[in-house]
């Protein structure tokens, strides 16, 4: 019986005593060489990790949920991020995430962007011509210098030397107007065309982003003859408070009225043409009707403006004939366009393109002499 053979499945089991006096086996390292950890490990290693970024950037947090809109999602995130938030100013650990250069990166979009500039550069010749040099004196008895007076260049008729100056501003579907629109006049070699775009803005909430003293500031450094504008994207909103004012309120209009009369009058102040270009028919039907509440209380204020401000309506452009929602629609050239990103919400390059066209063929028809 000794000597039959062992069954395949047969387990000898060893002395309780001698398993007991072994040392705790180790898992084999793997064949790439690589530590490996018990779960346990990994998880709370994985907590301390989140706890530690929240606590860096729980300020950077907090800010987000200050600008985002008013709601039941906005209070929650303040109590959450406000305490950790407090600590985290309190210990200096802000100046941790400036020194490594990515607190920005959780703005939100509200900063993404910036001003840049294409096209030739306005020359800058010295006022009344050459000036005599240092030193020199007219001879007794030589006539006196004549002076000649120089004439403005026309801004309806530019040129390489005198460029026409044109700014362009907006949120995110600005910029997808801006990015067709800024090449295409820049390649005119008529005109200098600055592009300022801000993604996730509007005129509803200057605690996020402040569209009025950014375009103040816009207009001092460029000095533009004519401003294009597209903003109201995100702009259906509640107003902060206190007291908030509700989107759906009546008050609502009134002071969305104000801030666009307002951001109107600045663009005009130093004299540019102001042009402003509507929101597209969006495919959410919801987005679509706020849309056209931006859309409606803009043209009011832009025929109320003195002088008026042109407002481009994009509904048929970017849409079907009825002004409806639409991804394709036929340029001028006969072509069918893809003009909608699959959002339902931005321009593709092609609707870019075309929404730019139609702000080029407005200024022809407003006298600018634009190739």
């Amino acid at each position: 019986m000794s000597d039959a053979p062992v069954p395949p499945h047969h387990v000898d089991w060893e002395p309780e005593s001698e398993f007991q006096s072994r040392a705790p086996a180790e898992l084999p390292p793997g064949e790439d060489e690589r530590m490996r950890a018990p779960w346990r490990h990994v998880l709370m290693l994985g907590v301390a990790a989140f706890a530690l970024w929240f606590l860096l950037y729980a300020p950077t947090l907090q800010h987000n949920a200050q600008v985002s809109p008013v709601g039941t999602r906005r209070t929650v995130s303040l109590d959450v991020t406000g305490p950790v938030a407090a600590i985290s100013r309190a210990l200096q650990l802000s100046h941790i995430v400036s020194i490594t250069g990515r607190g920005s990166g959780l703005s939100g979009g509200g900063n993404v962007g910036g001003l840049t500039v294409a096209g030739p550069h306005p020359g800058s010749p010295s006022p009344g011509g050459s000036r005599p040099k240092s030193g020199s004196e007219p001879k007794q008895g030589a006539a006196a210098p004549t002076t000649t007076t120089t004439v403005p260049p026309n801004p309806k008729d530019p040129t390489s030397a005198h460029p026409l100056r044109v700014l362009i501003v907006g949120d995110s579907i600005g910029i997808d107007l801006g990015d067709a629109l800024q090449p295409d006049l820049a390649q005119t070699d008529v005109v200098s065309a600055a592009l300022d775009g801000r993604v996730s803005t509007g005129l509803t909430r200057p605690d996020y982003f402040n569209w009025p003293a950014e375009l103040t500031a816009d207009l001092k450094s460029q000095d533009p003859q004519v401003v294009v504008i597209m903003i109201g994207a995100n702009d259906a909103q509640d107003f902060l408070g206190p007291p908030d004012v509700p989107y759906t309120s009546p008050q609502w209009n009134t002071l969305y009225a104000q801030r666009v009369a307002q951001f109107m009058q600045i663009a005009q102040s130093g004299g540019a043409t102001v042009v402003w270009v509507g929101m597209p028919p969006m495919q959410n039907p919801g987005l679509n009707a706020q849309m056209s509440d931006v859309n409606a209380v803009v043209q009011q204020q832009a025929v109320k403006t003195h002088p008026p401000v042109t407002y481009l309506s994009t509904d048929r452009s970017l849409g079907t004939a009825q002004g409806g929602y639409t991804a394709f629609v036929t340029n001028g050239a006969g072509q069918v366009v893809n003009v909608r990103t699959p959002d339902g919400t931005h321009l593709t390059p092609g609707g870019g393109q075309v929404a730019a066209q139609q702000v080029i063929g407005e200024l022809q028809t407003l006298g600018y002499k634009i190739p």
